[in-house]
């Protein structure tokens, strides 16, 4: 159901973007002076690879700001990891002791026996 779902949202995205790129394939100058357009500082390129650039950047952009903000979440799970194998590590102690102290009296128990 969820490759289905997320079928029918990128298929239509995927079909728009070539739509877009196929429709802004003329070159287009991107300025990189503000202050003088006529100063040459700029870049040459069909506007759909401006167009897909600013989209990736964005995605880049987003995913890093959410990778951010989980932050967090990541230390919790790293502090809790490390308390649950502490516990681990002491319940697995205490059961060996507790099975030295069994073993013991039956050792003993079939001494006297």
């Amino acid at each position: 159901m969820r490759k289905l779902v997320a079928a029918l949202i990128l298929v239509p995205i995927g079909v728009l973007l070539v739509a877009l790129a196929v429709v802004n394939r003329k070159p287009v100058m991107l300025g990189l002076n503000p202050f003088d357009a006529n100063a040459g500082l700029g870049i040459e390129a069909p506007l759909f690879v401006f167009l897909l650039g600013a989209f990736a950047l964005g995605l880049v952009i987003g995913g890093f700001a959410s990778w951010l903000g989980q932050g967090k979440w990541r230390k919790m799970a790293r502090v809790e990891a490390r308390e649950a194998s502490t516990w681990r590590r002491q319940a697995d102690r205490l059961e060996k002791e507790l099975e030295g102290l069994d073993a013991r009296p039956r050792r003993a128990r079939l001494a006297t026996d």
